[in-house]
This record gives structure tokens, sequence and C-alpha cells, in this order.
């Protein structure tokens, strides 16, 4: 594990505990009270570190490690050096993350940049706000008239909280973020720089100009979203920009006015979805895809990445390309393209024929 800088030294906790915690046998019950102290990859594992490995992909390096225990499957069991113990486990990586929420739990969500544990006496809070008790305000932020927030949450140095904004509890808003025209659930977190509840992109365009469309919508976020980095999210014009509960959206995504995207969705870096498109709940959307406005998605679809998205996608289904379709159709079109790229189109081999067929007379001639 890299220099614990930034973030506590973990308690540690016995392989008992941890097969407890994680609902792993320990093959060897000898080495019940053996402590772990922290956690590594195997390459750089020590005899006080929990390792894992999932893939016979790394069998060499965990043959080679040093840890002081490794989270594996049956079928990986053989390939444990004597020295490791073995915590026998279905699913390892997801043991390991759940033993590295229990040791660096400080790192799950953004603490106070400051140090802060109150209100900092640079904060700028218009006097009709109301912030419940345990609310961290950090230095230079600034919070408008009629906001609501509640205890537990976080606004960091620089951020802006517009007028009649309603923050929930257990929220986390990152350093030099804008939050306006928007109502947020509980235990959110928003990253540094994120500009959430700015105007949508409307505009009617005509000889004279484009007039600008009013955008009086908001946008609603509800509890257990994380919103990555310099994501934003505009409001809508006439109903709100909706997402879901316990959905997950990585750093420099867009997200357009009126989209309604459901619970627990997953949108990965630099996509964009464009004004009023409706993602059902358990869509997982991957780098770089574009959505066209009023496309619909279903529940569960998966898109792969740099895909765009025209229309309407089935529920369940597994899509890509440009545009998006069936993901065995797309990568039947895309192998039939690369095999007419090395050998040649029917009509250019006949074209071809032809030409040698002429040449062949002339040189009779």
């Amino acid at each position: 594990m890299t220099d614990l800088t930034f973030f506590a030294q973990p308690a540690g906790a016995t392989l008992a505990e941890i097969a407890t915690l994680t609902g792993a046998q320990l093959v060897d019950a000898g080495r019940a009270e053996h402590r772990i102290g922290g956690l590594s990859p195997l390459e750089g594992a020590g005899p006080r570190h929990l390792t894992f490995c999932d893939s016979k992909k790394y069998a060499g390096q965990l043959a080679a490690t040093h840890a002081g225990a490794c989270l594996v499957s049956e079928r990986m069991e053989a390939t444990v050096p004597p020295h490791v113990a073995v915590l026998r486990v279905a699913d390892p990586y997801r043991a390991f993350v759940r033993i590295a929420r229990q040791f660096y739990d400080d790192s799950l969500r953004p603490r106070s940049s400051f140090g802060n544990d109150g209100i900092a006496p640079s904060a700028v809070i218009h006097p009709t706000a109301h912030l419940e008790e345990g609310v961290v305000v950090d230095p230079l932020a600034v919070i408008g008239p009629d906001v609501e927030i509640g205890a537990g949450t976080v606004i960091g140095s620089n951020a802006v909280i517009g007028a009649n904004v309603k923050i929930g509890r257990d929220c986390s808003i990152g350093i030099g973020s804008s939050i306006i025209c928007a109502l947020i659930g509980n235990g959110v977190i928003i990253h540094p720089g994120c500009r959430i509840g700015q105007d949508g992109y409307g505009f009617v365009p005509g000889p004279d100009g484009h007039l600008k469309i009013p955008q009086t919508g908001r946008v609603v976020i509800q509890n257990g979203v994380e919103i990555g980095a310099g994501t934003t999210i505009d409001r809508g014009a006439m109903s709100d920009t909706v997402i879901g509960e316990g959905t997950k959206i990585d750093n420099l995504v867009q997200i357009g006015h009126n989209v309604v995207i459901g619970r627990h969705c997953i949108v990965v870096s630099q996509s964009g979805v464009a004004g009023s498109s409706v993602l059902g709940d358990g869509v997982v959307l991957a780098a770089r895809i574009g959505v066209s406005d009023h496309a619909v998605i279903g529940d569960g679809a998966q898109i792969a990445a740099r895909s765009s998205v025209v229309g309407e996608v089935p529920p369940g289904v597994k899509w890509g390309g440009s545009p998006a379709k069936p993901i065995k159709q797309f990568f039947r079109e895309l192998f039939e393209v690369e095999r007419l790229g090395r050998e040649g189109s029917p009509n250019a081999k006949m074209s071809r024929a032809r030409t040698s067929g002429a040449d062949d007379k002339e040189g009779q001639g």
C-alpha cells in the first residue's frame, strides 16, 4: 500500500476478524490471531498485509507474493505459497473492498480540506439560511438566502450554494462547486468543481439570432448519489432534471436539461446525455458515450464505450457502436469491415480479375 500521508493509519484486524467481516473461510485455523495492519496489491505486500487474487492472469504474482494473507477463490487456492494464509471466498475482490472500507473509512467521503469542524469565520452565510447542528463550512464558502443544509454535511472552500437550495444530511459539496436551483437528498457526494443547476442549453434559431428559452425547472438529486469532479448538470426547462437514488456519475460528464436518470445507474467519464433523455434503473453508460436528445434507454441496458445512442434502447440489452446497436451485431459488422479491408471487396476482386484477363489477351496478341 502507498504511504498513508493523507489518510489515517488503520487499526488493523486479526485473520479471524477478517474472515467474519467478509464471510471467508480461513483455511488454517491456527493462524486466526495473526494480525493484519494494512492492505496491498500482490507485488508490494509484506507479512502484515492482506491482498487478493481473483484471476489466473496474476498467478505468477500470487506465487511470488510475501503477503501475510490472501483472499482467493477455491480455484486459485492451490497457487498460494505456504507462508501466506488463505482466506477462501467466492468473490475475492468484493471481500477485499469490504475490508478496505473498514480500514480506510475516512477515504470514502471527502472531509473538510481545512481540518474544520464548524463554520469558518471567512465563510459568507446569509442570515436567512438554516444550517442544522453539525454542518461544516470551510473558508470562503458562500451560502445564499433561504438555503437549508442538513446535519453532518460538509461545504468545501469556495463552494457557492445559491438561494433556496436544499441539501440533506451527511452530504459533501466539493471545493469550488456551485449549486443553484437544486434539491439534494441525504448522503450525496459532489466532488470538486461541479456545476449543478445552471440553465440548460435551449435556443430557438431564427434569421435575427437565437432566441433564448427560459429554463425554470430544477435539479433533483436523490439519496446516495455521487457526482465526479468537473461534472455539469443543467436544470430543467419546465420540468425537472432528476438523478435517481444511488446513481454514480464519473468526472467530466454533461447532463442536459430535463434528463431523467433512474436509480443505481453508472455514467462513466466524458459521457454526455442530451436534453429530455430518459435512462431507466441500473443503466450503464461506459466512457465517452453520447446520448442524443429525447433518447430512451431501458432498465439495465449497458452501452459500450464511445458509442452514440439515438432513439430507443430496449431494457436489459448490451449495445455498442455509432449509432448504437446490439453488441453482437456491432462486432460482426466491425469484423466484416476489417476482413474486407484485408481481402478487398468482391467488386474490387472482379474488377482486378477483368483487368488481369484483358492484359492477358493483349499479351497474346
